[in-house]
């Protein structure tokens, strides 16, 4: 298909597992009423963000994947018609836990997922001390309205995770996030850093010739406010929606995948890439040593 809608589900979070995973159903209902066939949730959206601290009993909030949410979400998909993009806290065995991403297809069929590949470790945001780096690769889904490829919050950084997708074959590259200020920053700073956000993400979609949506939590938790502001930008670019940075929303944008191809011969970066000069970007630095 070449146009596709898709829903984006900006939420707060509380600490009842159970109450945010009906929260997130409600929202993929209510996405689904206005038309959306490809529906995002946000990153770890059964939970508040427990990564800002370190602690055993967080860990008790992980399961396995599939497993108990993809059932529910499963079901869901499969009565409404339309792919689900889950962020969940996986446990794969005894004490080895990652943040991965599930995709359902339209008619609940499990296609599988991503585990996320670049782990933080600032104040405030100490993933290291719970998630694996992901060990499938950067992965793509053959969905029933389009290809799609999902990257996880800190991943947003990275030109290469998001090349990589492209190269595979994403139309869309979906980014379920995770992030906010710091509650005593500076207004000016807040700005900076989001536009940083969004701008590193808009260059992803330039790069690449692909529609990006990336879909952030909002509210205030302890030490943060998420900064909610999920958007989605056209292959050069341009945000076509930008979210509240304050309230929960449930949006929906219709994208015109066939784009991809437009600016892709118009701007061809792709064809002009010289892949036989990049091997030195697998190095950690490039130093004289």
């Amino acid at each position: 298909m070449a146009k596709v809608k898709v829903g984006l589900v900006q939420t707060t979070c509380t600490a009842d597992k159970q109450q945010n995973l009906q929260k997130a159903v409600e929202k993929v209902r209510e996405a689904a009423a206005k038309g959306a066939q490809i529906v995002c949730l946000q990153e770890l959206f059964t939970s508040l963000y427990f990564c800002d601290i370190e602690d055993y009993d967080n860990f008790k909030l992980a399961e396995p994947i599939p497993g108990p949410s993809t059932d529910e979400l499963s079901k869901v998909a499969a009565e409404l018609g339309v792919v689900i993009i889950a962020s969940l806290f996986e446990k794969r065995t005894q004490g080895l836990y990652h943040n991965t991403t599930a995709v359902l297809d339209a008619d609940g069929t499990y296609l599988g997922k991503y585990r996320k590949m670049h782990i933080p470790d600032d104040p405030g945001f100490y993933e290291k001390f719970y998630f694996t780096p992901g060990d499938l690769g950067y992965k793509v889904f053959k969905t029933r309205f389009a290809t799609i490829g999902v990257l996880i919050c800190w991943d947003q950084w990275y030109p290469e995770a998001a090349r990589i997708t492209a190269l595979m074959g994403a139309e869309i590259l979906f980014y379920p996030t995770a992030i906010g200020w710091a509650s005593t920053q500076e207004p000016d700073t807040n700005t900076e850093q989001y536009n940083a956000w969004q701008t590193i993400q808009r260059s992803h979609a330039i790069a690449n010739g692909v529609h990006v949506v990336s879909v952030n939590r909002v509210g205030e938790e302890v030490g943060l406010k998420f900064w909610g502001g999920s958007f989605v930008a056209n292959p050069f670019g341009t945000v076509m929606f930008q979210g509240s940075h304050h309230d929960e929303q449930v949006s929906v944008v219709e994208l015109d995948t066939n784009q991809t191809d437009h600016y892709r011969t118009h701007w061809p970066f792709l064809r002009d890439r010289r892949i036989d000069s990049y091997a030195p970007v697998t190095k950690r630095l490039i130093d004289n040593d």
